[in-house]
């Protein structure tokens, strides 16, 4: 499965089936949250068969059953993490989602249990990944016309409406799709709107824009 069709194909998924992550998938999928975290410098762990974190009063409240697996994404506290998290932890769920699992990214409904996975001095989990194969493949979500995203000067190149559009299909928090992305030439700036998670939702989208419009036609603004 190639990234683009991951990202068509990927729903946010809260029902999970109460069996194990298959060896060989949870062994591919914990290399490449490894080299991840060489890559960004986060200290993203994957927990498995752990139910606690999603079997109290706010899990019932999010709609999450049968979870047992999920990825923690911790970092060390700067000004840039939310955004790091976003992207690298998209590029965790896509990775997942063509090894034929199925995730969820959880901002507070679930439970920390600490003994789960570890964060060192400096560091802050900043929140999690439901993980798993679930019941169902999720539902497609109401996704706002390219226009309401996108700012050029003029006609609007084929590979930045194919950026935008895979955008659009990424998952934001509330489904709130909060973010801009402006053209200048060949220079993309993507800026967060106002809104919960909005810094995380930036880094989630700027991953699916690199797969829609193709790193090599674009420089994001420095």
């Amino acid at each position: 499965m190639e990234l683009l069709e991951a990202i068509q194909k990927r729903h946010s998924v809260r029902s999970y089936e109460e069996r194990a992550i298959e060896k060989e998938t949870g062994e591919a999928l914990a290399a490449f949250i490894n080299q991840c975290n060489q890559e960004s410098g986060l200290h993203m762990q994957l927990v498995l068969n752990e139910p606690k974190a999603f079997s109290g009063i706010m899990a019932h409240y999010g709609k999450f059953s049968g979870v047992r697996n999920y990825i923690a994404i911790v970092g060390k506290k700067a000004s840039d993490l939310e955004e790091k998290c976003g992207y690298y932890g998209e590029k965790v769920v896509l990775k997942a989602q063509q090894l034929g699992l199925n995730t969820c990214w959880v901002a507070m409904t679930y439970s920390k249990i600490k003994s789960a996975f570890q964060i060192d001095s400096g560091e802050k989990l900043c929140l999690v990944i439901a993980i798993g194969y679930g019941t169902t493949q999720g539902n497609s979500h109401k996704i706002k016309q390219p226009q309401e995203v996108m700012q050029t000067d003029g006609p609007a190149p084929e590979w930045f409406q194919k950026g935008v559009e895979a955008a659009l299909l990424a998952p934001t928090a509330m489904n709130q799709q909060k973010f801009m992305f402006s053209l200048s030439g060949k220079t993309v700036s993507a800026k967060a709107g106002m809104g919960f998670y909005s810094k995380i939702d930036l880094g989630i989208v700027k991953y699916h824009f690199e797969i829609g419009a193709g790193k090599e036609n674009f420089n994001w603004a420095s």
